[in-house]
């Protein structure tokens, strides 16, 4: 009889502690009966490449990647698929037989977190703001125009970071407008999304009137702690259809799951309880 080692992953950041991947992770393989490790690796970003080349020493079979940590994985892959390079981020990483290959489940998370919570809500509708312009915001821009969106309105608070995204994807209906005049820009969309961390427990708010945005558009923030952020809480005051990012965590780990373990998990009503229990609130 052969004895199969226990099938080991993890997210590794910089910071790490806050995530709730391994909370997430290590429920599932309980739920699935699975072998199965999945750890948190702090490796601050000037040693990440030295800690992928060892993981198949480790016999770890596959990685998350969190900020800071999306962008600059790049270059120590052997393959990048379509949909990565298409984001230019990676949030998965899988090692077989010591190759390294990189994929991006963040906007399949975004896009079915948002169907899910928001159903009626139609790509065709109107344009969408993004707030933001890293690597999640790279991913919620690549699948709002995969699917239709006619436009996307991208604000920063450092403009130039939103320029040079826009300038990236030159060929996509982007455009850049002022932080300052954020608020006088929500006129007509159909969605807003925050994709920084402004708002989030612990870090700046996120200064932002509501007042022109219209009672039809969704407001969808990918922070989930809290679970309600001020910008939700101005958002459902003002009539709008609000996403929280507890979801978009939940939905981005279903097919990294699959891939390392080989069971594609179930996101329902008792595990998003189970996570938010996990957040203290």
């Amino acid at each position: 009889m052969i004895n199969t080692p226990p099938i080991k992953a993890g997210v590794v950041g910089w910071p790490i502690s806050h995530s709730l991947s391994p909370r997430l992770h290590g429920y599932w393989l309980k739920k699935y009966h699975i072998d199965g490790t999945y750890d948190p690796y702090a490796v601050k970003p000037e040693d990440l490449g030295s800690f992928i080349k060892t993981l198949a020493e480790k016999n770890i079979t596959g990685l998350n990647l969190t900020v800071p940590h999306k962008e600059i994985i790049l270059p120590f892959l052997d393959h990048v698929d379509d949909i990565a390079r298409k984001i230019g981020a990676v949030n998965t990483v899988t090692c077989h037989d010591g190759r390294l290959s990189g994929t991006n489940t963040d906007g399949y998370g975004f896009l079915t977190n948002l169907k899910e919570m928001a159903p009626n809500w139609s790509a065709t509708a109107g344009p969408a703001m993004i707030i933001g312009a890293g690597g999640a915001a790279r991913a919620a821009m690549v699948s709002l125009l995969d699917v239709g969106v006619p436009e996307i309105k991208l604000v920063n608070r450092t403009r130039s970071r939103a320029e040079n995204l826009a300038e990236i994807y030159g060929d996509l209906p982007i455009t850049v407008c002022d932080w300052q005049g954020l608020s006088e820009n929500l006129s007509g969309l159909s969605l807003l999304v925050n994709t920084t961390v402004l708002g989030m427990t612990g870090q700046l708010p996120l200064d932002i009137d509501l007042s022109e945005l219209s009672s039809s558009a969704v407001v969808y923030d990918i922070v989930y702690n809290p679970l309600e952020t001020d910008l939700l809480k101005s958002a459902k005051a003002n009539g709008n259809i609000t996403v929280d990012g507890l979801g978009m965590l939940l939905y981005q780990a279903v097919p990294a799951f699959k891939i390392w373990y080989g069971q594609r998990p179930e996101v329902d009503h008792a595990l998003r309880e189970y996570m938010i229990a996990g957040l203290g609130v």
